[in-house]
């Protein structure tokens, strides 16, 4: 997958400056990133530099932002994403064409922290992502209908879990999940995610159709597998030995992927103690996958993947900041760059 071409605009030199370098840690390897002083200047720049999507603030001089979009959406259609410290033209900014408004932290953007850098890339993949998928001839799902996100982990993952759900954005194809937990509170664990995110979070089951823009979380006592039939992936779940000392295993979900979706699949392996998930992880890999793990620095036990490095089977390795915003690039890259 190529990189993300990104357009910053903002009447605010050091502001540019500061978002662009700060951006790049969190975009996809290879993005370029151009900047514009006003609108004029975004004019050409849309041009000549074919922006994947732009990031627009409103109050600058020649042109306000709302109105440039409202002028440019007609005629250059291009996923927009407002970043503004005037969060009373949220509604005007949206109306307009805007897929997402994201209000300018207080202070110093140099003191936003990583979670507001990685957050905002995760918006701005999200609004490609978006744009694509309404953009579909037919209307329907053709962007995400082919592609399944599997995720694995234990000792900290609900946390880890919980942050990297909030931070993505749909569409984007079902996601099914592999966390040690026990059996009662996988359900209740699946209602919090329900609760908390914008996807549609239950506890699995078998026969289930793995829909995008859902979550399915393994109940605690049940081992959790995903077959190909035509289209469709479906859920199974069944009571099982221990495998690597657990039931759930991700092991047993991550190979059940690696066979039914190949190179149709993303694989995540989180903060866990053991090496639960690394082997499987490894035959998405082998099987066409693209996979990423936790860095050592955000994990709460640094574990599951340490292993999953340690045997080849991790594409890269991030902190838990960056891998929403790689998830969401991902979708991109496979479905259709």
């Amino acid at each position: 997958m190529r990189g993300l071409r990104v357009l910053i605009v903002d009447d605010s030199l050091l502001f540019r400056e500061i978002l662009a370098r700060e951006l790049l840690k969190y975009l996809p390897q290879g993005s370029n990133i151009e900047k514009a002083a006003n609108p004029f200047e975004a004019r050409d720049k849309i041009l000549e530099f074919d922006p994947d999507v732009m990031l627009l603030d409103i109050e600058m001089p020649k042109m306000n932002g709302v109105e440039f979009l409202r002028r440019l959406i007609v005629q250059y259609p291009l996923p927009t994403v407002i970043l503004s410290g005037s969060p009373q033209y949220r509604e005007q900014a949206l109306a307009a064409g805007a897929v997402d408004f994201v209000e300018k932290p207080q202070g110093h953007l140099l003191h936003a922290g990583s979670d507001f850098f990685s957050g905002l890339v995760a918006k701005l993949c999200a609004a490609v992502v978006h744009y694509l998928h309404v953009q579909t001839p037919d209307g329907g799902d053709t962007v995400l209908q082919a592609g399944i996100i599997a995720i694995g982990a234990s000792t900290g993952g609900t946390e880890a879990l919980a942050r990297v759900l909030r931070e993505l954005r749909p569409p984007l194809p079902g996601i099914v999940v592999v966390q040690h937990i026990p059996p009662m509170f996988s359900r209740l664990f699946a209602q919090r995610l329900d609760a908390e995110t914008q996807f549609k979070t239950v506890e699995a089951s078998s026969g289930e159709i793995v829909k995008n823009n859902h979550v399915f979380i393994a109940p605690g006592d049940k081992h959790m597998r995903i077959k190909r039939v035509g289209r469709d992936f479906i859920i199974d779940c069944m009571p099982g030995k221990n495998v690597n000392g657990h039931c759930p295993s991700v092991d047993v979900m991550f190979r059940s992927v690696a066979v039914a979706a190949r190179d149709k699949a993303i694989g995540v392996i989180l903060t866990g103690m053991g090496g639960d998930g690394a082997k499987g992880l490894l035959a998405m890999r082998q099987a066409g996958a693209r996979t990423l793990g936790q860095d050592e620095a955000s994990c709460v036990v640094y574990g599951m993947p340490r292993v999953a490095w340690e045997i080849g089977a991790v594409g890269r390795q991030l902190s838990l900041d960056a891998i929403a915003g790689a998830i969401t690039s991902l979708v991109i890259g496979k479905q259709v760059r």
